[in-house]
């Protein structure tokens, strides 16, 4: 069955959502963020038939499960992206040209965004609440193991758009299956922008098939390199928070890095990891390092293929480097272009890293932990971009805005 009439229906709503004031909106999103915590016990016992499908030790459960308190995270952020201002309607530059034309460049939504996504039901209250402050549309393709969640999530929504009488087209959840994929990657003429959130699988799947503009959210193999200058007490810190905190996200840590001249300070470091039952696969040089400072059990020989690896578990790849250089050259070989931190105390040895270093964000004596919109400052994340064109890093409002140039006259014509 064709979607397209879904697909139209959706791009006749995003141009009725122009005619909504920054304040009606608002006042849409409160009223979101309260209906999610007051259906609470109804969304998570949809979400509960959900996790009854997949396997507790699925490196995917942490993120499918949704919780109490997950719940009154979600209402917070949805409340901080109605505190924040409008980014519609902005100038971005302005002028007189010498034949008296006014030109001016402004903040438009791009109309209608697609968003293809796995065991995140987060995801849906937050592409709703930044694509409708925006001014966009969307239309949400969730994955079969999170079905249940997405359409309790979608359904309390609609209810306070019906209340606000609001075309309820403004954000539409496709059917689950493999056909619905297919035809929301081909929906020319309908969607302006499709926005993959997943593993590299889905990634470079829907970059590869697309035939519509995508901005990547690549998977983040991020890595911590401990400096031969860094504080021993700040990095067992940063490297424990950003490996344990929430291991089954993109800005958590897969590789750290340690200069040789620091190798005695190794055990120290992977210390608190104990705690969490890290699993660290360390080549040789780090291997000797913690043998008998480490659980045996805990402790394994590193292969190639241990480094470029997104674990999503409470794993770690841990490798002896040559100095800051080799540290970079490493990081250029296996990273991802997502988040990466250098523990340091030097100045220079912190601009040289910062300035060679190619990541979306660059950590100073600070956890990747830290890479997510709402810690930014942006309210939500739409998805953390890998790629270089138009936006990069956590996307929230301005990434998900384009622009239009408006030209006023007073009856000039062009010359030959």
């Amino acid at each position: 069955m064709s979607l397209n009439k879904t697909f139209a229906d959706v791009q006749d709503a995003s141009r009725k959502l122009l005619s909504l004031s920054d304040e009606k909106i608002n006042e849409i999103l409160l009223a979101v963020a309260d209906a999610a915590e007051k259906k609470a016990d109804f969304i998570l016992a949809e979400n509960r038939k959900d996790l009854e499908h997949m396997d507790s030790a699925n490196s995917k459960y942490d993120r499918l499960k949704l919780t109490e308190d997950r719940l009154k995270g979600i209402a917070a952020d949805i409340r901080k992206v109605a505190q924040l201002p409008s980014p519609l309607g902005r100038i971005l530059k302005q002028g007189v040209m010498p034949n008296g034309l006014k030109i001016k460049r402004i903040s438009v939504p791009f109309g209608v965004i697609g968003i293809i996504y796995e065991a995140r039901p987060n995801v849906s209250f937050d592409v709703f609440s930044l694509c409708l402050k925006s001014g966009n549309a969307c239309i949400l393709k969730g994955g079969s193991d999170a079905d249940y969640s997405n359409r309790a999530i979608i359904s309390v929504i609609h209810e306070v758009l019906k209340r606000f009488d609001v075309d309820l087209h403004v954000v539409e959840l496709l059917p689950s299956d493999r056909e619905a994929t297919t035809e929301l990657l081909h929906a020319n003429g309908y969607v302006d922008l499709l926005i993959p959130r997943g593993s590299s699988n889905l990634i470079n799947f829907v970059r590869q098939n697309a035939t519509i503009p995508v901005i990547e959210t690549g998977a983040g193999i991020c890595h911590t390199f401990f400096d031969r200058h860094g504080d021993v007490q700040k990095g067992a810190a940063i490297i424990n928070n950003a490996k344990t905190r929430r291991v089954s996200v993109c800005n958590a840590l897969d590789c750290l890095l340690v200069d040789a001249d620091r190798i005695q300070d190794l055990p120290t470091l992977c210390a608190p990891l104990q705690q969490s039952n890290v699993i660290i696969y360390a080549e040789p040089f780090a291997y000797a390092a913690l043998k008998n400072h480490y659980p045996a059990e805990l402790l394994k020989e590193a292969t190639e293929d241990d480094f470029g690896t997104e674990f999503l578990d409470y794993k770690m790849a841990v490798k002896v480097v040559q100095g800051i250089n080799e540290a970079i050259s490493h990081i250029q070989a296996y990273g991802s272009k997502h988040s990466e931190c250098i523990v340091t105390e030097d100045k220079e040895h912190t601009e040289w890293f910062c300035r060679q270093v190619d990541a979306a964000c660059v950590y100073v004596n600070a956890p990747t932990s830290f890479t997510d919109g709402a810690q930014f400052g942006l309210g939500a994340e739409i998805g953390i971009s890998t790629q270089k064109l138009h936006a990069r890093g956590p996307m929230a409002l301005e990434e998900i805005t384009t622009y239009k140039w408006i030209i006023e006259g007073e009856g000039q014509t062009r010359g030959s």
